[in-house]
């Protein structure tokens, strides 16, 4: 994005794109995009674990060798499992060879209709506090996102649906709505914290992959937070500063569950709950707000 031009959203269908980074027109043909049995599609609203179903699906493909996934220094996740609401990423999406694998953070409706009938979509959820506080962080680093002006005001547009992704809960209650439309496998980022082997041994039968006991430990082992905060194709180092400002902080920041309580006041944590109640009434889905909540 060129500097002198200010981050802005972008209204489109029911959805935020960013200026400079997504066309609508482009982003209004995926919907009609064919669709391949081995396609695989991880959708999250940001910041709830895009990268790190990213760097399981490789070493997936890979076979839990991490040698094998590109050359060091050559390679990005988001290089291998781009974004395909990216422009210019869905005439590549066309093009490229089976298994196609790509995130997204779009809302359904602007998704592959064919979905429905070919294809396997991952969504992961997370906890709604910790992907504000996380994406408050992330916006100081992000160029192509506006700087919150502070932690009180970002907290407002969150709840607003003002940001990039808009609602949380429409997001997530969106896409679970249509869970049994397709194939997909919804997962929670808590559970994969919780216990990653028993999530990777999910995703792993969910794919139809074929691994040894070895392999799948290989695959947890570098897929822990600690192991992927050190390579730069995950921690996104080797990212342009052109898209992301490294000396305002770390794009790979905790990882963990419960960050929000370092951050929301007891009135913002009451005024989230009663959203949260109304929204998410009869909603099915347990989620963990504490990392001590876990057994």
């Amino acid at each position: 994005m060129d500097e002198t031009q200010s981050p802005a959203l972008l209204p489109h269908r029911g959805f935020k794109l960013i200026v400079g980074i997504h066309d609508p027109d482009d982003v209004d043909q995926i919907r009609d995009l064919e669709i391949r049995e081995s396609d695989v599609f991880v959708v999250t609203y940001p910041k709830s674990g895009t990268i790190w179903m990213q760097q399981i699906l490789l070493l997936l493909e890979a076979k839990g060798d991490v040698t094998a996934i590109g050359p060091p220094g050559k390679y990005s996740n988001a290089g291998l499992i781009p974004w395909i609401e990216v422009s210019g990423k869905r005439q590549a999406f066309i093009e490229a060879p089976s298994p196609r694998l790509r995130v997204t953070h779009l809302h359904h409706q602007l998704m592959p209709a064919a979905l429905s009938e070919r294809g396997k979509v991952i969504y992961v959820a997370r906890n709604p506090k910790d992907v504000l506080v996380s994406y408050f962080h992330f916006h100081k680093v992000a160029n192509m996102l506006e700087t919150p002006k502070d932690f009180d005001d970002f907290f407002e547009k969150f709840l607003r649906g003002d940001v990039f992704g808009c609602s949380w809960f429409d997001h997530v209650k969106t896409w679970h709505s249509h869970k049994d439309d397709m194939d997909m496998l919804f997962i929670t980022y808590e559970e994969m914290i919780q216990d990653l082997p028993s999530a990777v041994g999910r995703i792993c039968v969910f794919l139809g992959k074929e691994l040894t006991d070895e392999q799948l430990a290989n695959v947890v082992k570098h897929s822990t937070f600690d192991n992927m905060k050190a390579m730069p194709p995950a921690n996104y180092e080797n990212v342009s500063g052109e898209l992301l400002n490294h000396h305002q902080g770390r794009f790979m920041r905790k990882g963990t569950v419960g960050d929000w309580k370092n951050h929301f006041t007891v009135a913002q944590n009451e005024r989230f709950d009663e959203v949260f109640d109304k929204e998410m009434k009869d909603f099915p889905l347990t989620l963990i707000w504490d990392i001590r909540d876990m057994a």
